[in-house]
């Protein structure tokens, strides 16, 4: 964990989150949390995250999700070598789907 990360704010902000149920209350939540280009770019990065993952190639997610090929490549860097975040949720997402 980035030590710039991991505050007293941000636990508070992580315990926020884990206390939502549902997908509507996630919507109430982070649209009152975050502006809509915020709540726009943290969706998009998953989006590349899950085309990254399913190997399309920079141009085809570039095309797809309109993200520069500079938030790709930031993604890409963090399937390779971050801190596993996204390894975690497409695990628990295929678990669901089962």
């Amino acid at each position: 964990m980035n030590k710039n990360v991991k505050s007293e704010a941000s636990d508070s902000l992580f315990d926020a989150i884990l206390c939502l149920k549902n997908r509507e209350e996630c919507y109430r939540f982070f649209e009152d949390l975050c502006t809509v280009n915020e709540l726009h770019s943290m969706s998009q990065r998953f989006e590349v995250a899950v085309m990254l993952r399913n190997r399309y190639t920079y141009l085809e997610i570039a095309e797809k999700t309109g993200a520069s090929t500079a938030t790709i490549s930031r993604v890409n860097r963090s399937l390779n070598y971050g801190n596993d975040g996204y390894e975690a949720i497409f695990k628990r997402m295929a678990e669901e789907k089962e």
